[in-house]
């Protein structure tokens, strides 16, 4: 009997087969798949308990995405050459999965559903985290496990102006937009990307082209389901009364009504929190034995929460604080107040408050980064970063402080995308920067708060940025026929509303965005709504900002490191750097700086001083500079032999300065004029085909009295031939001979000035006989 039972489905998708395979791995999962993409290949199970934990108030779902480096037949990097915790990139594409897939379990699901998605095999071609996400929403379209899918997901690009589904690494670079769309049939539920500053209706654009291109792996998954999908299991929906939440709501209205009339983020709680105790103390007796009663009140109470604010919104035309739905809460912004940072900025929207600081480091502060689809051999670091950062006092609570976890992760990348696409190339600011996002204070969308922020302290640091960038955070209340789009929305009414939608950008366009839902998915009318509503509020925003700094300021902090560039040619480099990195050290060392060289022969000179980085340019500018004929140089003397001295006129080159151009007077002993390490001030007269270089110091010296130069050698044939001016060849006579030597006969000389013919002249003019 055979243990396979495979089944292999496929259909198009951005111009190349998709297929999705299952019943050959990981049979015992509830469901399972391997999805091929070109050569990359990802397993996604699906798995979810069958029974409920008692008292369970939330959706437990877990999604891991796996990152396996023999997918690229790769070694992990570090000293365990074992895969540790998840990767920043994995953590994120963990998140690309559960966030479209989350709002499409039924309400009342609470069992605890595990997605593990294991990258098999990877191209560069093909990104696998697109994969994984079809992959889980088939495996959980197969399974019994209850799901209101499919979905399916897709990147986009923009390319000359043309949209590209799953555009390779190669050729993102040249797209000025990225998207992730995620979507139904029927609408788009998922949001994430980046932009090149471009309109809101070419970014509208992409996300219904995305939602086209994904339409036939939404049509497999349902091909799938109806030839292999198991029947959907029943569940228990956990205890609620009608009854009991009608009479909860009357009882509670009025004290609910009270407390959302208050602005005040503390207040309100402490005012609801008075509210609930009532409800549990007038719902569930002190002598009460229904172990379930306190629980079924509790989601009564919340579910009372969750009507009455609303109908607020969709009745009374309110919200929470009294705005209206597109006003943005009072902004104060202030830049500079750490002195001794590079740069800082803190933004307050309302009771939202981030404080920014950014350093700036050298190309050894760059964060490496290890990419299972990248070759070994590729470099890959990042010159631009932003971490966020989340502690529990922001939001009033006490805590323990831990590593960042995926939400803080996520948080910061979109902060980081909507910031990069305005920050300076390397070319003009060989800096790395490093932008840390405190959040001191919370109700709603501190991540956009981070953006604003982070962008006074860029500006404060004296990164040239190109444009200033603010953020903003919609929210979406629906009620039948009735949307209510919400600017600059509150903690709450991002918890009980239906959409976080968050947008940045400059005033010419949008940098980066995201979207969330918790409802089957949004229409182009909503989306079109929201991104117009979006930047008529970040053009406000950014007008505040604008009156604290409207433009970086005109240099980089006294703290902060000086980075001086230069260019060198590539074949100068080695000289650079030196035998076993000798030179380059020592000019480290001597001057007190940092050097990086990059292959295109950019050098990056960083210090705190700015003589000791001038210092170090002027060095390296000496070791690369091509020697030019008739130059003076200021020489040094590093070895010395009977027919002349061999001087350094620069770190890379020497020359020799032939005995016969060291003084007017005939020099008997090069040694009575020089001794090694002299320094000696030297002419260049000449420079062969072979780069030898011919030196003079007797040519920067006053004639003596009466000196006449010699007269021109005449041309002499045989015997011993001096030379003419540029002989070439001499035959056996002697004839030949010349000036720059050639090869005389065998009475012939030859003037590279380093060798003698064989009755002890010297080749070339003016001819000497050495004694």
């Amino acid at each position: 009997m055979s243990l396979n039972n495979k089944t292999i489905m496929e259909c198009e998708f951005g111009g190349r087969p998709l297929k999705i395979e299952t019943g050959r791995m990981a049979k015992q999962a509830d469901g399972s798949v391997v999805v091929h993409y070109g050569n990359t290949m990802v397993l996604v199970t699906a798995t979810s308990a069958k029974s409920v934990r008692p008292g369970q108030g939330f959706f437990p779902l877990t999604v891991d995405y796996i990152e396996k480096y023999y997918a690229a037949g790769k070694f992990p990097g570090g000293f365990f050459k074992r895969e540790a915790r998840p990767s920043a990139g994995a953590i994120l594409s963990a998140r690309l999965i559960d966030r479209p897939i989350r709002p499409l379990f039924p309400e009342g699901y609470m069992y605890d559903t595990h997605i593990h998605a294991t990258v098999l095999s990877v191209d560069e071609e093909n990104d696998p985290d697109i994969a994984a996400a079809i992959g889980a929403s088939a495996a959980l379209t197969i399974s019994d496990i209850p799901f209101n899918g499919p979905i399916g997901e897709v990147r986009v690009g923009r390319i000359n102006g043309e949209y590209v589904a799953n555009p390779s690494l190669e050729q993102m670079k040249d797209s000025d937009l990225e998207l992730l769309v995620a979507a139904s049939s029927e609408a788009v539920v998922m949001v994430e990307g980046e932009a090149h500053e471009l309109p809101e209706d070419v970014v509208l654009e992409g996300i219904m082209w995305a939602f086209e291109k994904i339409q036939p792996t939404i049509k497999l998954q349902k091909e799938m389901a109806e030839k292999i999908g198991r029947p959907t299991r029943e569940f228990e929906v956990q205890k609620t009364s009608a009854e009991i939440e009608k009479q909860v709501l009357d009882f509670s209205l009025s004290g609910l009504n009270s407390a959302f009339a208050i602005r005040e983020k503390l207040e309100r709680y402490t005012a609801l929190g008075k509210v609930k105790e009532e409800v549990v103390e007038k719902f569930v007796p002190e002598d009460n034995e229904d172990r379930e009663l306190p629980g079924v009140v509790t989601r009564a109470f919340d579910e009372a929460k969750y009507r009455v604010m609303r109908d607020m919104v969709i009745k009374d035309k309110k919200r929470l604080d009294g705005r209206d739905m597109g006003k943005i809460r009072p902004i104060e912004c202030e830049a500079g107040i750490l002195p001794r940072t590079h740069g800082s900025g803190l933004f307050t929207r309302g009771e939202t408050q981030v404080l920014s600081v950014v350093t700036l480091g050298t190309k050894e502060d760059e964060q490496a980064v290890d990419n299972i689809r990248l070759p070994r051999t590729t470099p890959n670091s990042k010159k631009f970063m932003l971490h966020y950062n989340f502690p529990p006092f922001s939001v009033g609570e006490t805590g323990p402080l831990r590593p960042p976890g995926r939400r803080e992760i996520g948080h910061g990348t979109l902060a980081e995308r909507a910031l990069q696409m305005v920050a300076p190339t390397v070319e003009d600011f060989p800096y790395t920067i490093r932008i840390v996002a405190e959040t001191l204070e919370s109700n709603g969308s501190s991540s956009m708060g981070s953006v604003c922020s982070g962008c006074l302290a860029m500006m404060d640091a004296g990164v040239p940025i190109k444009k200033p960038v603010a953020g903003i955070a919609m929210g979406l209340i629906q009620e039948g026929d009735t949307t209510e789009i919400l600017s600059d929305i509150l903690g709450d009414e991002d918890h009980l509303g239906d959409m976080d939608f968050k947008v940045a950008g400059t005033a010419d366009g949008v940098t980066a965005i995201q979207m969330d839902i918790k409802i089957a998915g949004v229409t182009r009318e909503i989306l079109e709504r929201a991104l117009t509503q979006a930047k008529e509020g970040r053009l406000h925003i950014l007008g505040e900002m604008m009156k604290t700094l409207d433009k970086s300021r005109e240099d980089i902090s006294e703290f902060a490191p000086r980075v001086y560039s230069m260019k060198v040619a590539q074949d100068k480099i080695a000289a650079v750097i030196g035998t076993g990195g000798k030179v380059i050290r020592s000019i480290i060392e001597e001057c007190n700086v940092k050097v990086d060289i990059n292959d295109d022969g950019t050098v990056n000179i960083a210090s705190l001083n700015t003589e000791n980085a001038r210092k170090a340019q002027q060095m390296i500018e000496s070791i690369v500079e091509e020697v030019e004929i008739d130059k003076v140089y200021n020489g040094k003397v590093v070895r010395v032999v009977d027919f002349g001295a061999f001087v350094a006129i620069t770190p890379s080159t020497e020359g020799l300065l032939h005995i016969s151009e060291i003084a007017y007077e005939r020099v008997q002993k090069v040694e009575d004029y020089l001794k090694e390490g002299d320094e000696v001030e030297v002419k260049v007269l000449d420079i062969d085909r072979a780069g030898k270089v011919r030196l003079s110091r007797k040519v920067l010296l006053d004639p003596p009295e009466g000196y006449e130069p010699p007269p021109p050698r005449e041309f002499r044939g045989g015997g011993r031939g001096g030379g003419g001016d540029r002989g070439g060849r001499g035959d056996r006579s002697g004839r030949g001979g010349g000036d720059r030597g050639g090869r005389g006969g065998r009475g012939g000389g030859r003037d590279r000035s380093d060798r003698n013919d064989r009755d002890g002249s010297s080749g070339g003019a003016p001819h000497h006989r050495r004694h």
